[in-house]
């Protein structure tokens, strides 16, 4: 292992923000991250877990060690006639992961195509888009208790997801690292194309023989329609969560603004689109100085070159408050402030 002090964590960040790291190692093995662990000279620094830096932002420099992990490796577990399980290391960059299940003919995760980020991410916020989300092919996971220093495995139910949460967010938050994930796929394929633009996007594709890469090419036709690369524009893609909101309060809102979308949840509660409610706040294409709110997704705050994370977290902050004034909606951030 290399460890190095004073990097900058700009490559390692989607946002491009600049911000260092006091100590920063890159772990290829468990067995090497036990050992960066159980390290004394850095036993009882603060540490970050780093997987595609994609759902980050960086206020400060970090005063700890940075811990990237790279635990990489994909194999299949098991396979019947109808289903595969195929399990993945944490440090898996997820839309490889996607590309080598629809190249295989894994279907479940096409939907996800495109998502930055790694595997090891994915379920700690139970990843989603058009109609998708990793519970839905979730099998298990296998993570390092960081107390014990032991490998455990975490059923569906005892990974408590929720829309954009799990219990790495909550009760176990800086108490485990995963290792791998493994996935529950079909080889034959149950397409949900009911989401979004997919259906008319396959149509302009002159799709008619409808396939896992069919759907798959699609969705990326539309992420990458709609979504900047952070390649060209820092970002970390969706910065807020979809708001679940009471049917009640919905209702009210309708009234002076009868083209809010929604999406059931249950007979008492809906989903509105976050993007919609900021674009509507005014804040679609918004710019000040090298930072703001993208031209064509409202839910995504950039970074055009040479922000920093603080100008994004007081911008965040006044699109909250403006969405909460506008319509009694409070948004909550998708992305972790370090």
């Amino acid at each position: 292992m290399n460890i190095q002090q004073n990097i900058s964590l700009k490559p390692f960040n989607t946002f491009g923000l600049e911000a260092s790291a006091q100590y920063f190692v890159e772990v290829n093995t468990v067995e090497e991250l036990k050992d960066i662990l159980q390290n004394p000279d850095f036993k009882n620094l603060d540490k970050l877990f780093l997987g595609g830096g994609s759902n980050l932002l960086l206020t400060k420099n970090y005063e700890g060690l940075v811990i990237k992990i790279a635990l990489k490796g994909v194999e299949k577990v098991f396979e019947d006639e109808n289903t595969v399980h195929i399990k993945a290391g944490a440090g898996e960059i997820w839309h490889q992961f996607v590309m080598f299940c629809v190249e295989n003919h894994y279907a479940g995760i096409e939907n996800l195509s495109l998502i930055p980020g790694t595997v090891g991410a994915a379920p700690m916020q139970n990843i989603g888009a058009y109609g998708v989300e990793i519970k839905d092919v979730f099998q298990e996971l296998q993570a390092l208790n960081l107390e014990t220093l032991e490998i455990e495995t975490f059923s569906l139910t005892a990974c408590q997801f929720g829309y954009r949460e799990s219990v790495f967010k909550h009760a176990l938050k800086g108490k485990y690292v995963i290792t791998s994930v493994t996935f529950h796929l079909n080889k034959v394929a149950t397409f949900k194309t009911a989401y979004g633009d997919i259906q008319k996007t396959l149509a302009e594709m002159n799709v008619t023989d409808l396939s896992i890469k069919a759907v798959s090419d699609a969705v990326i036709s539309i992420r990458r329609s709609k979504l900047p690369d952070p390649a060209e524009i820092g970002n970390s893609g969706s910065f807020f969560k979809n708001p679940e909101i009471p049917i009640e309060q919905y209702k009210q809102i309708l009234i002076e603004y009868p083209t809010l979308p929604s999406y059931p949840i249950n007979e008492n509660t809906v989903k509105v689109p976050a993007g919609w409610l900021i674009e509507q706040a005014g804040w679609k294409g918004f710019r000040d100085g090298q930072i703001g709110v993208h031209a064509r997704q409202a839910l995504v705050l950039v970074n055009y070159g040479g922000g920093n994370g603080n100008e994004i977290k007081k911008l965040a902050e006044k699109v909250q408050q403006s969405v909460l004034d506008k319509f009694g909606i409070k948004l909550s951030p998708e992305v972790n402030y370090i």
